[in-house]
This record gives C-alpha cells, sequence and structure tokens, in this order.
C-alpha cells in the first residue's frame, strides 16, 4: 500500500512514517519546514519527502493519504484530496487500527515530561528484553530513533491531549486505548485549542474512560488537577507517585541536582539510581516510568538497573557542544513551568557557574501571550535572558520582561542575538537554549560564533 503523509516532519507524524514503511508499506509525504532530527530519520530511512503542499503530489493518488494536524482546510493539497474523494485519515487514527490493535499499550500522558517519560519507560522495556514498540514525541538517545513497530505485545506511546486533525478535534490520546496509561500532571496549555484548563480535564477524562479495569492508572499524589480528573470517575486502580513520600512509589536520598537517588516501593527501597539527568522533575518521571514497567512485568529493581543506563532523549537538556569552556544546551521547554524546572536542574547541577538563558516563545500558546506575564519568574534562575521575539508575536516583549530589568535584552532577529551569546559568553558559563521548533539553527550557530572568537 502507498501511504502519503501530509505533515510528515512532525515527531509524532515521522514516527507514523518509520512505522509504516516498517510493516512494508511504500511511503511518501510532505512537509513545509524539514530539519532535523526529524529530516535525517526519514531520510536514512529512506522515506521521500517533497516541500511544500503543491496537488501534483498526489499523482498518481496513493491508497492513503495520512494528515496532520497542523494542516487545515485551504491548505492546497487537503482541498485535493478532498476534492479528488480520496481515503484519508489522521495519524493517530492509523496507528489505532494498523498498530496498536489487540496490543498492550502503554500511554505516558500529561503537560509536561511526556517525552521524557515515555523514553524512560520504552528503555525499561527494552532493557528487560521485552523489545517494545515505541511513537515517542522526540529522539530516546538510546534508541536514536523516535518511533519503532517492536514486537508484540508491548508499544509505548506518546499521548498527547493536542487536537487529532482538522477533521477530528478530539484529543490525539483518546485513540490509543492504553492498558497501562501515565498521567504525569496537568496544567493549561495549548490555548489555541483550549479555551480553560475544564476543556483539557474532560479530554484526560475521556482517556480515563477508556484504560480498562484490569489496566493501570499512574499519577502523581498532589495534582490537583488531575485529582479532579479522576473524580469525574475511573474504574481502574491508581498507583501513585511522590517525591515527598507517603505514596506507593517515592524518592528517598536525593541529591541536590537529581543525579541520584533511592527508589522506594511499597516502602521498602529497591535501588539507587545514579545517572546523567538532572532536575527533580526528572525523579518523579523515573518514578512515573518505573510504575509503568512494574506493571508491564518488570520487576523494580530491573527497572533501576535499566535508569542507571538511560542516555536521555534529543533536545532535552541535551549537551550541543562546548567551545572555549562555554556549554551550549539544547532544550524544548516551552511553559513558564518547563522553563522553571529546566532552569532549577541546571543551577543546581552548575552551582554558582553562570547561566545564559536564549529563549524563543514559539507555541501557539506562549505566542498568543496566555503565559506571557509568568515569564519572568520562570527565568529567575538565569543570569542572563535573550529573548527571541519573532513578529508574530501577540505581546509586547520588552514590557512584559521589564521585571527582570538589565538582565534580558529582547531581539527581533536572530543574528545579532548570536552575536550577544558569543560576546557574552566566558569560560565556565552556560548557554541554555530553549524552543520548541528549531529555532534558526542558533545553538550551531553559537557554538561556530563562539569558535571563531577572537
Amino acid at each position: 500500500m502507498h501511504i502519503h503523509i501530509l505533515g510528515i516532519c512532525g515527531t509524532f507524524m515521522g514516527g507514523v512514517a518509520r512505522i509504516a514503511k516498517a510493516l512494508g508499506h511504500r511511503v511518501t509525504g510532505a512537509d513545509a519546514g524539514v530539519y532535523p532530527p526529524m529530516s535525517t530519520q526519514l531520510e536514512a530511512a529512506g522515506i521521500p519527502v517533497v516541500e511544500g503542499w503543491d496537488p501534483a503530489q498526489l499523482e498518481p493518488a496513493p491508497d492513503m493519504v495520512v494528515i496532520g494536524n497542523a494542516l487545515s482546510r485551504g491548505n492546497a493539497a487537503v482541498e485535493a484530496v478532498l476534492d479528488r474523494g480520496l481515503p484519508y485519515t489522521s495519524g493517530p487514527q492509523w496507528l489505532a487500527e494498523e498498530v496498536l490493535q489487540g496490543r498492550w499499550v502503554l500511554a505516558v500522558a500529561g503537560t509536561h515530561g511526556k517525552t521524557t517519560t515515555a523514553s524512560m519507560l520504552a528503555w525499561i522495556l527494552e532493557y528487560a528484553g521485552l523489545k517494545p514498540g515505541f511513537l515517542i514525541g522526540g529522539v530516546p538517545l538510546d534508541f536514536e530513533v523516535s518511533a519503532r513497530a517492536g514486537e508484540h505485545p508491548f508499544f509505548v506511546v506518546e499521548a498527547d491531549e493536542y487536537d487529532t486533525a482538522f477533521f477530528d478535534k478530539r484529543s490525539k490520546f483518546v485513540h490509543y486505548r492504553p492498558r497501562t496509561c501515565v498521567l504525569n500532571n496537568l496544567e493549561f496549555d495549548h490555548a489555541d485549542i483550549f479555551d480553560d484548563l475544564a476543556q483539557i480535564q474532560r479530554q484526560f477524562h475521556h482517556l480515563v474512560r477508556t484504560v480498562p479495569g484490569s489496566g493501570l492508572l499512574v499519577a502523581p499524589a498532589d495534582d490537583a488537577n488531575l485529582e479532579e480528573v479522576l473524580k469525574m470517575g475511573r474504574w481502574t486502580p491508581v498507583e501513585r507517585f511522590s517525591l515527598q513520600g507517603g505514596a506507593l512509589w517515592s524518592a528517598a536520598a536525593v541529591s541536590g541536582d537529581g543525579s541520584r537517588f533511592e527508589v522506594i516501593c511499597q516502602g521498602e527501597a529497591v535501588g539507587e539510581v545514579k545517572w546523567r539527568l538532572t532536575g527533580r522533575h526528572n525523579v518523579a518521571n523515573a518514578l512515573a516510568a518505573l510504575a509503568a514497567a512494574r506493571h508491564a512485568g518488570v520487576p523494580p529493581a530491573v527497572g533501576v538497573e535499566a535508569l542507571r543506563r538511560f542516555q536521555g532523549v534529543k533536545r532535552r537538556m541535551e549537551l550541543r557542544g562546548e567551545v572555549r569552556g562555554v556549554r551550549v544546551y539544547d532544550d524544548f521547554a516551552h511553559h513558564p513551568t518547563a522553563i522553571e524546572t529546566t532552569l532549577s536542574g541546571l543551577r543546581a547541577q552548575m552551582g554558582k557557574g553562570r547561566i545564559i538563558a536564549v529563549l524563543e516563545p514559539r507555541s501557539n500558546t506562549m505566542r498568543a501571550g496566555v503565559h506571557a506575564q509568568a515569564l519572568p519568574a520562570s527565568l529567575a534562575q538565569a543570569d542572563q535572558v535573550l529573548l527571541y521575539a519573532p513578529p508574530e508575536l501577540a505581546w509586547d516583549a520588552d514590557a512584559v520582561m521589564a521585571p527582570l530589568g538589565e538582565r534580558c535584552r529582547v531581539f527581533h532577529e536572530t543574528a545579532p542575538l548570536v552575536r550577544e551569546v558569543a560576546e557574552r559568553a566566558a569560560p565556565g558559563d552556560s548557554v541554555l537554549v530553549m524552543s520548541n521548533g528549531g529555532f534558526d539553527d542558533v545553538h550551531a550557530r553559537i557554538l561556530a560564533a563562539l569558535e571563531a572568537r577572537p
């Protein structure tokens, strides 16, 4: 079967493409923005991608068109699919019908930490010899790909609450029907499709409704927003995790930077994790992954062994390089809570070293200004902040960032921003670049500018 994927370079749709190719389909695709790591993944998999939405890409007609949720009515390729009556579906629906049927699905949902927790979970199952399939919204360094078909029965999926497609406005995760479901946390986000937190909670409850009574929900012990979701009704046992103790899963002897901790399950110590990750949020992610893995049959002690070897995820505090004593990190943080926790983890790791935060408010929610007023406080751990304000920003960046005073500078182009970082950075500094997009490749440009500095 020939499957053509519109919006193929998104992390989810690129994963769908790789799985479809592995299942023996002929796969092609198209997108408007093509950049690593997904572009290199697709090239390595032998999946041809065309740039743009020329309807000619649909000739001869594919057997199925999979349409990504970034595309809407008015798109030339979408209009051609509808006008010609070509068969089409969404990525989540294709995954559910063609891959997840009959499998033990382990889904990881939540506002923050989905990619990292799903990567941990897939790695724990892999380490235990279970050879899971997975589709993750990032690239786990232990696998170097974001998706694979794997072997039956286990499949790990990052369960996103964003809508499915222009013709299906339900959250993606309602398609997956997991047996094991992690609910990591819940905050208001995606203001472009949700009016308020209650709407997101309703979608999360739709997910809870799909988990069987013989399944498992894994949830934090201290998230009031998720508690409201569970109070809407549940039919599945819940295992709680907490860094404060008092839950079935907890952590003890947590180091200041989160790089070492002891795992406690049902009041018993099951092992110590010493790993390359930092931040208390990643300790919580680890507890959730261990709980989910145990439900799939992996003993906690084996899960702890796996986490000691876990390498992390691309674009999640990924060290892109070090030049002249300046370390440049790349992180996907784009919500104030994620920005704050990422900076806190780096601060705990560095101690008194100087942090230069470089931020692109790129998500639809951030560009609309929904969380703008929370940004200055979320950046408090940074010594200096360089904010890129793209033309489509709906708020006054200079006014919003004013509370940071001289610690913050706003840029409307990336070239002067890169020059400023290269001029300011000194040996021992860490440059933390945060964006959920390509950000004009400023990471590599900063490293090059540092290298070229006299």
